[in-house]
């Protein structure tokens, strides 16, 4: 089905234009099929000051949009005709859902436009990055009123063990695996694997590797549509990175390699160990060069920094290994066609556009420069002290990214000073907060 196809029936009556905020959130509006051919053509108009929305609108400030030099105006979205897919529970007519981005200056600070720029840089250079995405979410047998009625402790989790990988229950949750593989299929997402991860009500869906905008579009849909999918059925579901104590990290690893333009693997040589190429070597000193600099685009919410707390599974720092889990940049694949890296440090609530831009810009960055990596980290990296680190707080993630040479050259100055301003605005709304934790522990004898 193309856009144009959609458009020409007359018993289709309304489209969804949607666009992906700076949090991951699809944003956007039911058109009718006669206002859709107007914006097929000429685009549709959208405040920029979306881009300052926090999940629960709180508006976040980004200079020139919504401060005292903001006027709230519109710009410009631009469909991308082939994003178009099904929405998996509207009816026939009803169902055409469509993704855009912004043109003109307010693509210097929307996420689905940066990775399109960054992909077209790449492209010059002669690379193809290949890459997809594992996500990973927290199920809970709690609508939303009921988390907060119980001030979201002592939530019951879809299941109620630490399961890692336990068919038992895959097998009594067969509703919900059959459920999104259902979901996936009107959406286009290519779901390549599902499975229990090591927390209660823990799991993780993974998208097949792909080229292009098609695995992060991809990724974006199926977080929002998990979330929809677990409303509808009167349950919820979080990707924050720690949602309690007790729980483990929760993340969204990327995996990514490097084709030239005929399609040859650039990460392959059967003449080094374990196959590892030149160029796979100065893509993995690229990571370990700029991505301590971009953490704040993996790690962008006040959250994201419990989510390295002892005893997590997290990276330990910008480590890299062959096959070894305990590091940040791991190896995996055996041959020309598997080989590649897996970044392991985005959390589950980073963009997936931001992500897959920034992990993809660091490498090829490298490439580019002939960065040559640290030496690989053999055995346990959680026992070794790391070489290089990523910022540990919001504040040093705020300043890294702000002073970036690399992130305003591959991602924009204009981003970099947008998306440091609404983090800055995040992290100092939550300063001045008094958590209950403080108060159960300070307020009689503190």
């Amino acid at each position: 089905m193309t856009l144009d196809d959609y458009m020409a029936d007359p018993a289709n009556r309304f489209a969804t234009v949607a666009m992906t905020d700076t949090n991951g959130l699809l944003r956007g509006q039911m058109v009718s099929v006669g206002s859709l051919k107007g914006i097929a053509k000429n685009g549709m108009g959208m405040a920029p000051a979306q881009l300052a929305l926090d999940p629960t609108d709180a508006m976040l400030i980004i200079p020139g949009v919504n401060d005292d030099k903001g006027d709230f105006h519109d710009d410009p979205l631009q469909l991308d005709p082939g994003s178009v897919r099904r929405l998996p529970w509207s009816k026939p007519g009803h169902d055409l859902l469509v993704l855009s981005n912004y043109t003109g200056a307010s693509a210097q600070i929307c996420p689905r436009a940066i990775l399109k720029s960054v992909l077209a840089r790449a492209g010059e250079a002669g690379l193809v990055p290949k890459y997809g995405m594992e996500l990973e979410y927290t199920l809970f047998d709690e609508t939303p009123e009921s988390a907060k009625a119980k001030g979201y402790r002592n939530l019951k989790t879809a299941t109620a063990h630490a399961s890692h990988d336990l068919i038992l229950y895959q097998v009594v949750q067969t509703e919900w695996y059959e459920a999104v593989a259902a979901m996936c299929e009107p959406l286009r997402i290519d779901l390549a694997k599902m499975h229990e991860e090591i927390g209660a009500g823990f799991m993780e869906a993974c998208i097949g590797a792909g080229e292009g905008m098609e695995p992060a579009d991809q990724l974006v849909l199926l977080k929002n549509f998990i979330r929809a999918l677990a409303l509808r059925q009167g349950r919820s579901v979080t990707f924050m990175p720690r949602w309690n104590e007790k729980a483990d990290s929760q993340s969204i690893h990327l995996h990514i390699s490097l084709k030239d333009k005929a399609g040859k693997s650039l990460f392959w040589d059967t003449k080094e160990r374990n196959g590892v190429s030149r160029t796979f070597r100065h893509f993995l000193g690229g990571l370990q060069a700029y991505i301590g600099d971009t953490t704040l685009i993996f790690q962008p919410t006040v959250n994201s920094y419990r989510r390295f707390a002892p005893g997590t599974f997290a990276p330990p720092g910008l480590t890299w290994g062959f096959e070894n889990r305990t590091t940040c940049f791991r190896l995996v694949g055996h041959d020309a066609g598997s080989l590649r890296v897996e970044n392991r440090l985005p959390g589950a609530d980073s963009n997936p556009y931001l992500s897959a831009a920034a992990t993809i810009a660091a490498g090829v960055a490298g490439v580019i420069g002939e960065i040559e990596p640290d030496p690989e980290t053999v055995g346990s990296g959680y026992a070794q002290q790391p070489a290089r680190d990523f910022a540990r707080s919001m504040p040093e993630a705020i300043d890294r990214l702000r002073g970036s040479a690399f992130a305003k050259d591959w991602l924009g100055p204009r981003f970099v000073e947008a998306f440091t301003a609404t983090r800055e605005s995040q992290h100092n709304e939550f300063r001045r907060k008094v958590p209950d934790v403080e108060l159960e522990r300070f307020f009689d004898l503190g």
